[in-house]
This record gives C-alpha cells, structure tokens and sequence, in this order.
C-alpha cells in the first residue's frame, strides 16, 4: 500500500486472533503495521506479531526488490510489533536496528540481542537522516511501555505514532474508527493519560498530515477529529453526555431496579442512557462506556459483606486507569446488612473529582413504593 511516493506500508492483518493481550474480543481481527521508507538511505519501521513473519517479510521483499534496508527502527518492544527481529535480521544481517537504551535493555530480556550485529542508539529529539527524509525521535516513556518512541518525517509530514492513534480492527474492516480506538486507549492506554497529554503537547510542534500507527488505517485526512479525541481521553473530561447504568443482579430484584431508572429518564428525555449488565456484556466496552459519559449509575446487591464480583472487578477497571471527573450515583440492594454503596464509595475514595449524586438508594430485597419514589427523585437529579 503507498502512503506517499516514498512511503509504503508492509504490515499484515491477523483475522485468526480472537483475544487481544488476552483479554480485549476482536471479531475483526487486529493490524500489526510496518512501514518502509525509500531514500538514499533506507528504513524499516517495527516488525509484526509472531506468526506473520513470512508474509511480512514477503510484503517487505515486495517493496524493496534486491535492496537491503540500512536501518530496522523498533518504536515499541511489546511482542506484537518486536516479535519478528530476528527473523528480519537474518534475512539483513547487516541492518542497523534503531533504538533507545530502554528499546535494547528489553530486547535482551525477550532474547532477541543476541542477533543485532549493528546497534544503533538513539536519544531524545536525536535527529537521523536517509537523504531527503530527515527523521526526528521522539521519546514518549509509558504510553504505554517505558521504551516507546514516535519518530516523525519532516519531509511527508509524518508522524509515526506507535500505538498511539491505534484501534482494535484488521484494515479491511468496515468499523467506526471511534468506537474501537477508544475501546483501545481505554483498555490499553487509559492509564497513562497524563505521559499522552506530554506527548500531544510535543506533537502540538510538528506539521503532522499524516499518522502511521502500529494498529489501525493510516489517517489522512481531518487529523485535528483524531487528535481532539486524544486530548478528551488522555485529560479524562466528558467525550458524551450521558448516563450509563451498570448493574449485577443475584435474583433479577436488582436488575428491576436499574431498568426502571433507566425506564425514568428515558421518559424524561435525557440525552442518552447507556444500560450494562457487567455479568454478561463485554466487560472492556463496559469500561469504555463509563469514561465516555459524564455520568454513572452503580447497582448492585452486598455480598460476602463486600460486593457482587463483577462490579467489583469493572470498579476495579476504571480506578487503575484513573477514573476521575464524572458524576456517581449508587443504588445497593441487601436483604440483611445492605453494605454495598459504602464499599463502592470507598474504592472511589482517592479518585479525583467525583461528583456524588444525593439521592442514592438502598433496597431490602425488592422495590417497594417508597424506593420506586426515591429511584424517580434520582432520575431527575440525573437529568438535570
């Protein structure tokens, strides 16, 4: 694929994926981008996921012929870009591989220094030149691996992201770039936001037109929707305004609760009501929807004098990706010692900028008419 006259694209599309990292569903499959620049002199930028080494290098011979590439440029060491150093350098033994101190430390842990014949180490803002193309490095430590480097091209106007601007999705998948990049940062990238918003302000400097991510299209046109979405989530404001509902229910009693809330302010014409069961529904576009609103609903019943696994493990998510700047309400249900809302206050204890709603509500087994009352006085606080 040609991005400009002097740049291809040689990565692959993995449609047998099912798991990303384990955890995040694809049911389109992932990209593992690469990249070639043509020059006087020539670069390749970071190889694919196990697996993919045949193809990649074929995709790679395509390009270049009978010509050697001088240097390998490794942004990010996670596996699925770094996998294939050795397979590349014993087809280019003679490649220098580009990269920071931290880029070859890892590199030793995963065993693949041994087959670099000609290192080359780079620094912070280092500049390397392949003729026309001046390429200039770019630290960006923690997002979201401590060795991560984006390199820009003064030439084109590239900036090659690493895994930033990345989404979940093979290329030859028809899907909102919206939904699965921010399913993506949430999940992968959320924690960092403060290491992105460093990073944004230094690429805030270049004369970006286009961005080449490890995963994902190539983005060409309207740059400032892309980046803009990268500010609101790596700052943790509002993307939407809106109210999710994330509830678990033992007997269904819970569940009744949540869904006439939702019955509420739906009459009541609020913007948008996002409803989740956290047994059920994807657990990480669950956690997508919660720092896409401004608002949030927890329901759930007490347990073990703690509270129902799956709300605990989806506050868990939110707070180690530092959940902050939104609105909460609770709703807890105990037949007994109704100990719930106490425990989810808790964990949000040091989270920052949380706004607490003041109707919360406590149910002892089932809704009665006076928690009937009290779940519309909450819907109209939430719809303020």
């Amino acid at each position: 694929m040609k991005i400009t006259e002097d740049i291809k694209y040689v990565g692959v599309n993995d449609r047998k994926v099912d798991l990303f990292e384990g955890q995040y569903v694809v049911p389109n499959g992932m990209a593992y981008n690469s990249y070639v620049i043509l020059d006087e002199k020539i670069a390749v930028f970071d190889t694919v996921a196990e697996g993919f080494e045949e193809e990649w290098l074929n995709n790679i011979k395509s390009v270049l012929g009978d010509k050697t590439p001088d240097y390998l440029i490794i942004q990010h060491m996670e596996p699925d870009h770094s996998a294939n150093i050795e397979a590349f350098l014993k087809v280019y033994p003679n490649t220098a591989v580009v990269g920071n101190i931290k880029t070859f430390a890892l590199m030793e842990q995963f065993n693949q220094l041994s087959f670099v014949n000609n290192k080359l180490t780079v620094s912070d803002k280092e500049q390397l030149s392949l003729g026309k193309h001046n390429l200039t490095f770019i630290f960006a430590p923690m997002v979201h691996w401590p060795e991560v480097m984006v390199t820009y091209d003064s030439y084109d106007k590239v900036l090659f992201s690493a895994d930033g601007f990345g989404k979940f999705g093979a290329l030859d998948a028809d899907e909102d770039w919206d939904c699965e990049a921010r399913r993506y940062y949430i999940g992968i990238v959320g924690k960092y936001g403060a290491q992105v918003q460093r990073l944004l302000q230094a690429a805030s400097t270049l004369d970006i037109k286009i961005i080449c991510p490890l995963h994902g299209p190539v983005l060409t046109e309207n740059l400032s929707h892309y980046i803009e979405k990268y500010n609101i989530w790596s700052s943790y404001n509002v993307e939407s305004e809106g109210v999710m509902i994330a509830y678990t229910s033992v007997y269904g009693h819970t569940k009744k609760a949540a869904e006439l809330l939702k019955d509420k302010l739906e009459k009541l014409g609020c913007k948008k009501v996002v409803f989740a069961d956290l047994a059920r529904d994807d657990m990480a576009e669950c956690v997508e929807d919660a720092f896409r609103y401004g608002k949030l609903v927890l329901a759930t019943t007490t347990y073990n004098n703690d509270i129902f696994p799956f709300m605990k493990e989806f506050i868990e998510h939110l707070l180690e990706r530092n959940y902050q700047n939104r609105t909460i309400a609770f709703i807890e249900n105990g037949s007994w010692a109704p100990n719930a809302m106490k425990t989810m206050q808790g964990m949000f204890e040091k989270s920052k900028n949380i706004t607490y709603l003041k109707h919360n509500i406590t149910i002892k087994s089932a809704l009665k008419d006076d928690t009937i009352k009290e779940i519309e006085a909450l819907a109209q606080e939430l719809c303020k």
